[in-house]
């Protein structure tokens, strides 16, 4: 006999047929151990990174101070209102392209700066040494600057960041560096409309890798109604890890929409895992650089698939109704007739469209000019920036009376250089 193999005698047998309390027993076990593990799965205590505030504050960061004071506390003060005066000159100097900053008290400074960031500090007896992040509010520094308070940003687009690394694909299970640097990014800075997640709770369910290959246009609008957004960013990073202690690679993409459609990649390389945090900080910029041209080129745009637009019944549209005079009209007056019966009727006025002008802003002035240049063209009721880019290309959005061919005529009668085609167009002086 095997040494290997149960015995169960008759006895036995009988207790199992006639117990069926150890199958609910089993069955109870078998679904709190599944509900433990999705729970284990929801509430993990090493996952979620709240995003930081993202603001419409105008930020500049890496400023470094090294000062000396009376005390400890007295040195850093002058070393805040050092980093003040330094931060607005070189903001003003971004704004206006190299341009001298006006001179402004430490008061003023302090009514405009909303906060200081500290990156690095080291605090002595006498001596203060930080680098240090300035935030200026957009609102009251902006009056200075000579930019709007307002700042034209994209429809909402969720963000699910992937990181491939040891082959395994992870959004949010674990906390990562790519977590961690779209959560610490400062999306007022972009003209994306980022939604990003803190990546706990559901998040974990309704965010998974998988999800990012799925095509379902139902299933992803309802995900997406449940977090307020239009569309989908999927920013993925793919590290390789050369040998322990080594260089990190990191092959970079930056996809949107239901069908994981690429826009761009790049390659960046860390020469040691201390630096794969500033690498991924890195990555998210030029990632969202990719998403912004993107943006302004035309390629990025919400997916007309994930709208649900529901038709007008028939029944509700009610028919005209007849004006007095006509209902007055008896079959006496249809044999009159007079000149202007038989004139031709007036040419049915030419229908607005709606296009998307791209023009390079080098500066804050550059925007408003544009829009009133564009205001001033003949045949357009409306022109306003639809995303600014300063120092970069901008896009304009403008209804026009007629189709594109007229537009264009249109903007080089006005002194403007045309390219592009349809309802996209490119215009310079």
């Amino acid at each position: 006999m095997n040494a290997s193999a149960i015995i169960i005698s008759p006895r036995s047998r009988r207790a199992v047929q006639f117990a069926p309390w150890l199958w609910l027993l089993l069955l109870a076990v078998i679904i709190g151990g599944l509900t433990v593990a999705v729970w284990a799965q929801i509430d993990g205590t090493n996952r979620g990174i709240a995003p930081i505030n993202s603001s419409n504050d105008l930020v500049v960061s890496d400023i470094r101070v090294d000062v000396t004071g009376t005390s400890a506390e007295d040195a850093r003060d002058k070393g805040w209102q050092e980093a003040q005066r330094k931060g607005w000159a070189a903001l003003f100097r971004q704004v206006n392209n190299g341009a001298t900053a006006p001179g402004l008290s430490d008061s003023a400074l302090n009514g405009i700066v909303s906060a200081i960031i500290v990156e690095h500090e080291q605090i002595g007896p006498r001596r203060y040494v930080a680098t240090l992040g300035i935030q200026f509010d957009r609102a009251r520094a902006g009056q200075i600057l000579g930019i709007s308070g307002r700042i034209f940003r994209s429809p909402p687009f969720l963000v699910l960041p992937l990181i491939y690394e040891g082959g395994i694909a992870q959004s949010f299970e674990t906390r990562s560096e790519w977590q961690r640097a779209w959560a610490e990014f400062r999306t007022a800075d972009s003209s994306i409309d980022y939604v990003r997640t803190r990546g706990d709770g559901l998040d974990l369910l309704l965010l998974n890798p998988g999800q990012s290959g799925r095509r379902d246009r139902a299933w992803w609008r309802a995900i997406l109604d449940q977090y307020g957004a239009s569309d989908v960013l999927i920013p993925s990073v793919r590290v390789e890890r050369q040998w322990p202690g080594g260089p990190v690679v990191g092959h970079f993409a930056a996809r949107y929409g239901p069908d994981n459609d690429l826009i761009g990649s790049f390659r960046l390389t860390a020469r040691s895992p201390a630096e794969v945090r500033a690498m991924m900080v890195e990555g998210v910029r030029r990632v969202d650089a990719l998403y912004i041209q993107a943006l302004a080129s035309g390629i990025l745009r919400t997916d007309p698939s994930l709208i649900i637009e529901e038709p007008v019944p028939v029944e509700e549209i009610e028919a005209p109704a007849a004006t007095p005079a006509a209902a007055d009209e008896g079959d006496d007056t249809a044999d009159s007739t007079s000149p202007t019966d038989n004139a031709p009727p007036p040419p049915a006025p030419a229908e607005s469209t709606t296009f998307s002008i791209q023009i390079a802003t080098p500066d804050a002035t550059s925007v408003t000019g544009a829009e009133s240049a564009l205001r001033g063209v003949g045949g357009v009721e409306s022109a306003s920036a639809n995303s600014v880019a300063i120092g970069g290309v901008s896009v304009m959005r403008v209804r026009y009376r007629g189709d594109s061919a007229a537009l264009r005529a249109a903007l080089a009668a006005a002194g403007w250089q045309v390219s592009g085609s349809g309802d996209t167009l490119r215009i310079s002086r």
